[in-house]
């Protein structure tokens, strides 16, 4: 079985994609192969010309899966499912054009879209973390964030959550890390608190590629800033016990409010220490997704 991925370069998108194809692997005995082409290398007048001939150059084989995530990869998964009529199409995310467009459509709830025909509706978007049963007793991963167009950055209010999380959980292990959003201005001051010394702190930008997957793997809990969406539904999916450090909100909208959803539910906790964070059921959504799509074709 032969799936396309109709990339726009973005790391996030194609950790979706990749979700996907690894839940595929595992649900299925026949040999899958994964096939990642730019939209670079798939202009539109040459996906039309593609059209009439029934073949593209750019793919190595024909495909019986095509997967896109990103509103510039939509009409070229729908066009090269004009081309590869065999192949079913799939777009993980809502799209801007109608969903009968595509064979499958999946949709994080937040985004208000019915269950229907077809469409898969998700917690969250899907990522390639799966539970490996690593975990270690005490030991947490605290994971920062940054100003989004949905929140702005409160140093204070970040600074005295992790001092709440060192303080209430001196028994454990400690390892945090930024990311791009972060500015380099926190850490420097967050190296001076007195609290620092019990904290290993990995920056970002020292960190390999697969760092906090594989972090996520060992702790027993995630702390993560509200920004963090992604981040969330990936420690969630890591089997780890999740509590959020918040920060300030401009303004309520559909990500803000399945944050809260996730609340509601007792999937992730604002507690400050291990003890009181929720342990959550096997989160299993890419698996999950897969099924229903296996079962309908």
């Amino acid at each position: 079985m032969h799936i396309i991925y109709v990339s726009d370069g973005k790391a996030g998108h194609r950790s979706q994609a990749l979700g996907l194809f690894k839940a595929m692997q595992k649900q299925t005995d026949i040999e899958l192969t994964f096939e990642e082409i730019s939209i670079d290398q798939l202009a539109l007048l040459s996906l039309l010309a593609a059209y009439k001939k029934q073949k593209l150059a750019a793919v190595s084989q024909p495909p019986d899966y095509i997967v896109g995530v990103g509103s510039h990869t939509q009409f070229r998964v729908f066009l090269m499912g004009k081309v590869f009529p065999q192949a079913k199409t799939v777009i993980l995310m809502k799209p801007n054009f109608p969903l009968s467009w595509f064979d499958h459509v999946i949709i994080p709830e937040h985004d208000g879209v019915t269950e229907q025909g077809n469409v898969i509706v998700t917690q969250g978007a899907l990522n390639p973390i799966e539970n490996e049963q690593r975990h270690i007793a005490n030991r947490i991963l605290i994971a920062l964030g940054g100003s989004s167009k949905r929140h702005v950055w409160n140093a204070d209010k970040v600074l005295s959550a992790i001092g709440q999380i060192v303080q209430q959980n001196m028994q454990c292990e400690i390892i945090l890390t930024s990311s791009r959003r972060t500015s380099a201005d926190f850490l420097a001051t967050l190296a001076q608190q007195s609290f620092a010394s019990r904290l290993q702190i990995f920056p970002v930008e020292e960190t390999p590629q697969g760092w906090i997957f594989e972090e996520m793997q060992k702790a027993e809990a995630v702390w993560v800033t509200e920004d963090s969406v992604s981040m969330i539904y990936e420690a969630l999916t890591a089997g780890c016990k999740v509590g959020l450090i918040q920060i300030d909100r401009v303004k309520e909208d559909r990500i803000t409010r399945s944050v809260q959803h996730l609340l509601d539910q007792k999937l992730v906790s604002n507690a400050r220490q291990i003890a009181e964070l929720y342990f959550t059921p096997a989160f299993k959504e890419a698996e999950r997704v897969v099924g229903l799509i296996l079962k309908i074709n």
